[in-house]
């Protein structure tokens, strides 16, 4: 027997060295998963959308009169206290005349004024006549509805004249009006509150029209948000509900309360064409967090999370764990010597980043976080 082992020692060597080359390569190798952690920590469920600021109070400062506006020479941001002139405003400047029109005026002068000479010639002949009937009447020769007659032309082309003279007077403005003047003293546009300027609508002077916005005014350090929330989301919030501000361009959350929700929504259309009833929820922020607020200004955006339901030592998973199991319940991969166990659990809450276990894996545990589909139990695993 030992002579044999030591004829085929050098061949079965070989042979016992392609034996275990062949295990080695067709021997499963580790999957490269991610890996996560189960961990105690604060966790806080809600809805999230996003918002923006607005001063508390916002006037719109509008043109009082129909006329020219002088330049408004305020700024965004200049401050403007209450009673404070912003502005002024001037009858709407004559229309300079072509020499065209100029013409037919002068025209249509001299035919106003033959029709004034007209309605004076006959009024002076209507009262003569009167005269005339008065006296016969006094006498008896004439019937009264004669006389009663006689009195009506006479106011008649009294009125006629009167009218006539008006056209001359009239026309004789529009002749002696100078080119681009103004005809009304001028109309002082007051600040109705005091604050800074949110925005200036109208900045050039020119002409117009009454109720023509030209300014903003609010008071940026008194502000609050608003969040114009999915009316079945709204419903779930109620006024006191504690709201989280992230976003905002700082590297702490602010804190705030819902002070109100709007009693009536309004359709509003997504940018991918969905039609969707809105409800604005308005955020007050809290005390603790108003010397940050004060650095937003109106119309700055922000996201908020209205809290629902918070813990602070929630056993928690990463949401990219979790999977439905073919039971239809939640499952997650341990990882456990090398190996991916699947672990049936009892999720409680979930938001984006966490869900709330309940059962099924321990502090610590650490887990393959956004698994792939071919991954099975017990399938040898590495961790990236």
């Amino acid at each position: 027997m030992a002579a044999l082992l030591k004829r085929w020692r050098w061949a079965l060597l070989i042979a016992a060295v392609l034996a275990l080359g062949l295990a080695f390569a067709f021997w499963p190798r580790a999957v490269l998963v991610d890996a996560g952690q189960v961990s105690k920590g604060r966790m806080v469920t809600g809805i999230t959308d996003d918002g923006q600021t607005r001063a508390v109070d916002v006037y719109v400062v509008s043109a009082p009169v129909t006329g020219y506006l002088d330049r408004i020479e305020l700024d965004v941001g200049d401050p403007v206290a209450r009673g404070a002139l912003i502005t002024r405003m001037t009858g709407r400047p004559s229309t300079p005349l072509d020499p065209r029109s100029r013409q037919e005026l002068i025209a249509a002068g001299a035919a106003a004024r033959a029709g004034e000479a007209g309605a004076k010639a006959a009024l002076d002949q209507s009262w003569r006549d009167l005269q005339r009937a008065e006296k016969l009447a006094k006498d008896g020769f004439l019937p009264r509805s004669q006389l009663e007659a006689a009195r009506t032309r006479v106011a008649a082309d009294r009125a006629a004249l009167a009218a006539a003279r008006a056209e001359v007077r009239r026309i004789e403005a529009m002749l002696a009006a100078p080119a681009g003047g103004h005809g009304t003293a001028p109309v002082a546009v007051i600040a109705p509150a005091s604050g800074s300027v949110l925005t200036r609508i109208t900045e050039s002077e020119g002409v117009i029209a009454e109720g023509t916005p030209l300014i903003t005014i609010g008071d940026p350090d008194r502000i609050e948000g608003v969040v114009d929330l999915l009316s079945r989301e709204a419903v779930r919030v109620k006024p006191g509900d504690r709201v989280e501000i992230t976003q905002w361009g700082g590297p702490v959350p602010l804190i705030g309360t819902v002070k109100r929700i709007e009693p009536f929504g309004r359709l509003k259309v997504s940018a991918l064409g969905i039609e969707e009833q809105r409800v604005n929820v308005i955020i007050g922020f809290a005390p603790e967090s108003l010397p940050a607020a004060a650095r937003l200004g109106h119309g700055y955006q922000f996201d908020a999370t209205f809290v629902l339901w918070s813990r602070g030592d929630a056993l928690r998973v990463p949401i990219g764990a979790l999977f439905r199991g073919t039971d239809g319940e939640w499952h997650a991969f341990e990882i456990v010597g090398g190996r991916a166990i699947d672990r049936k659990l009892k999720i409680g809450q979930i938001n984006e980043e966490w869900g709330e276990v309940l059962g099924g894996l321990s502090e610590g545990a650490q887990v393959v976080v956004n698994p792939s589909k071919t991954l099975t139990d017990r399938t040898r695993v590495k961790a990236r």
